[in-house]
């Protein structure tokens, strides 16, 4: 039977198939060379009522180190209107990442009903760049339908920082389920993690989502330096429009990304962030 695993906890692992989830355990010699994963595609035969073995694992679309998720199809990239503060260089850490791997991305700005003035103007920005922008409130239930539209048919990671409202806007579509949420600390402005283990829930719309711990780095993986302006929308139409083939847009003569952005047509903090991953891509090459 093949399924899709749902949980690992401990030494079991959790598998929907034929309409049930059968607790499973790893066949033999498999069990010490397999890494599974929520959202991995496994092969089962069943031992007894409810129990069962994992022989094999499919080959795998995509994956996530962190959050550590198999076949990921969209990124649901959940940010702050209010508290925590938005930190846009971990937004777009997530967005470059989410091209890397190529997965799609929503940006959903949650808590628009206590949104700060200051942060107001953000999905307008990124809705400009070409990202798919949700503005939504868990609270009140604006945009909560729209997400369920997204959703329906994929299987998708929320990803975001402690104390957005992750398992907050999950309950909104789903409130059997029933997470715990998190208050966001007065003293640190961060949220508490309220999530302790990556799992794959069945929504009733249709589609899985993950529900994983929240974070707050990531760390780039092997690129080409060349490759990353490719990764910023804003930037890629660019490429080639350079004086130098060369170009990474740091300050070379006919740049055109440099004459964009001192034009006002990108972002100065975009900007900004493009150079610092192409500084870490740089480093990491050198450490090769």
């Amino acid at each position: 039977m093949e399924g899709i695993l749902l949980r690992r906890y401990g030494g079991f692992y959790y598998v929907e198939s034929g309409g049930q989830v059968w607790t499973c355990r790893l066949r033999g010699r498999f069990r010490r060379e397999a890494d599974l994963l929520p959202g991995d595609r496994v092969e089962m035969v069943p031992l007894g009522p409810g129990e069962g073995v994992i022989e094999a694992v499919k080959p795998r679309r995509t994956i996530l180190e962190r959050p550590a998720v198999a076949n990921v199809e969209q990124a649901i990239i959940v940010f702050s209107l209010s508290t925590p503060p938005p930190d846009l260089e971990l937004l777009d850490r997530l967005l470059f990442l989410s091209s890397v791997k190529d997965i799609q991305a929503v940006i959903v700005w949650n808590k628009v009903d206590v949104g700060r003035e200051e942060y107001l103007d953000l999905p307008a920005i990124y809705r400009q760049i070409g990202y798919p922008v949700l503005i939504a409130s868990a609270r009140t239930g604006q945009g909560v339908e729209k997400l369920k539209e997204i959703l329906a048919g994929r299987l998708s990671t929320f990803a975001g920082p402690s104390g957005v409202g992750k398992s907050s806007l999950l309950n909104a579509l789903h409130p059997e389920l029933n997470l715990r949420t998190g208050e966001v600390s007065a003293k640190s402005g961060r949220g508490r993690h309220t999530t302790r283990h990556a799992e794959l829930i069945r929504l009733p719309g249709g589609g899985w989502v993950a529900d994983t711990p929240g974070f707050s780095r990531l760390d780039l993986p092997p690129l080409d330096r060349l490759e990353v302006a490719g990764h910023f929308p804003e930037m890629e139409p660019l490429i080639g429009r350079c004086r130098f083939n060369s170009c990474l847009h740091r300050g070379e003569p006919g740049c055109a990304v440099t004459a964009a952005v001192e034009a006002g047509e990108i972002p100065g903090h975009r900007y900004e962030h493009y150079l610092n991953f192409l500084d870490e891509v740089i480093a990491r090459e050198r450490s090769y």
